[in-house]
């Protein structure tokens, strides 16, 4: 069965132009730098069933640079999934998706990827700065907390401890 990995990759939102070669996410945040971004997804030890992403910094002459491993687990990726499912933890199924549900959607339904995708802005924030204000410039009024009305300064008869 298929990963889907394309539209995976789509609802990241990650604001690079990229392309997807199989189950890899490969971008430049950079146009004209030499490092760029490959995003793949992280096995488990059952077969194929995946449990992450492993976000890797590629130099085209010294090969990777650094990685770090993003679960789905820590992210909370499918935690409301599971939790409707009842599925327990330290289960298979917990926290990971397999490609063997679900004919004809994608194994990865139900994935709440906010957290994922604010793990790969801070990374991406350390190795390819100001990348990502640059591709994206209305991300930060998306971010702003809403406005809650003050109450007022008057003092009320009543004592507080």
């Amino acid at each position: 069965m298929s990963l889907h990995a394309a539209e995976f990759f789509a609802q990241l939102c990650l604001p690079f132009d990229y392309a997807v070669v199989g189950a890899t996410y490969f971008a430049a945040p950079v146009p004209g730098a030499p490092l760029r971004l490959r995003i793949d997804f992280t096995a488990t030890i059952h077969a194929d069933t995946y449990g992450g992403l492993r976000v890797a910094v590629i130099h085209p002459d010294r090969g990777e640079i650094d990685a770090v491993a993003l679960s789905f687990l820590d992210h909370g990726t499918f935690h409301r999934r599971d939790e409707a499912n009842n599925t327990r933890p330290n289960t298979k199924q917990y926290g990971t998706f397999s490609t063997y549900r679900h004919p004809g959607r994608p194994p990865w339904e139900g994935a709440v990827t906010t957290g994922l995708r604010d793990a790969i802005e801070q990374y991406t924030a350390v190795w390819f700065p100001g990348a990502w204000a640059a591709s994206t410039p209305s991300r930060a009024a998306g971010r702003s907390a809403h406005r809650a009305t003050v109450p007022s300064a008057t003092r009320s008869g009543a004592r507080t401890r």
